[in-house]
């Protein structure tokens, strides 16, 4: 079983590291788009090509399922994904993780990049699964590029920032974006308040990699050896995991006992 993962960066990571612990065996094709990140700035027709390029780069590789481990990509060419490479290949996407959370009943915060906060993709979601809760959406200014650097000084500062404008009762955080999932334990940190329940997080790599699965009519088997391999595509080009991403658990989980090239 081969599954392809792709993104501009190293947000792929967590959804990487999630298909990795299910099925160990699995083989990975990571496709990344170095050349064209980040994605975030561009408009929807160029975001759209880019993101066609780096799934047809993964795609000669022959998974048998891809995951789109972007939520802007996502909102922008999944549809543009699905109609160029399914039935053959099926693609599955990346949605925030607001229905489960907002079904433990908020206050919740979403945080999620300063193009998704705000959009009319999100606050879609939000009428369609947080009727009637309190939702606060919170643009996270610089944080996923200082994820995808691995600058810690940066993630410091943005995670600040972005604390600092959630609400003091918020009980649980969607985490809109998938390279924040990398720094899920700072943001708990940031925001966690004195005389309050844990905070809840919700990411979405562990539901996407579950779907993943599903797609192909196969269950997860944790224990299953040998570990698969690990193909890294840079802009289509045969390369290795960028070294910012050896900074994370999920990155290092990749590299520790199976062969990358």
């Amino acid at each position: 079983m081969k599954i392809a993962l792709m993104d501009s960066g190293i947000g792929l990571l967590a959804a990487t590291a999630a298909v990795r612990r299910l099925r160990p065996d699995a083989d990975l094709v990571l496709s990344l788009d170095p050349d064209g990140m980040p994605w975030g700035p561009r408009t929807p027709e160029d975001l759209t090509e880019r993101a066609l390029a780096v799934a047809e780069a993964a795609a000669v590789h022959r998974p048998d399922a891809l995951i789109v481990g972007c939520n802007t990509a996502t909102v922008h060419a999944l549809t543009a994904l699905r109609s160029r490479l399914e039935p053959a290949l099926p693609v599955i996407g990346t949605v925030p993780a607001i229905k489960p959370a907002a079904a433990g009943g908020g206050p919740v915060a979403i945080w999620a990049t300063p193009a998704t906060t705000g959009s009319p993709y999100q606050r879609g979601l939000i009428e369609n699964f947080a009727d009637g809760v309190d939702v606060t959406e919170v643009p996270c200014w610089g944080l996923a590029e200082a994820v995808e650097r691995a600058d810690e000084t940066a993630v410091d500062a943005a995670v600040v920032a972005a604390a600092e404008l959630t609400p003091d009762d918020v009980t649980t955080v969607v985490l809109g974006c998938t390279h924040y999932e990398l720094v899920a334990e700072r943001i708990r940190a940031a925001v966690q308040r004195p005389g309050l329940p844990p905070l809840v997080l919700h990411g979405s790599a562990g539901a996407v990699a579950a779907q993943a699965l599903r797609r192909l009519g196969v269950h997860p088997e944790p224990g299953a050896t040998p570990l698969g391999s690990v193909t890294v595509l840079l802009s289509g080009r045969e390369g290795v995991l960028p070294a910012p991403a050896l900074t994370y658990e999920e990155g290092r989980l990749l590299t520790a006992a199976s062969p990358v090239r």
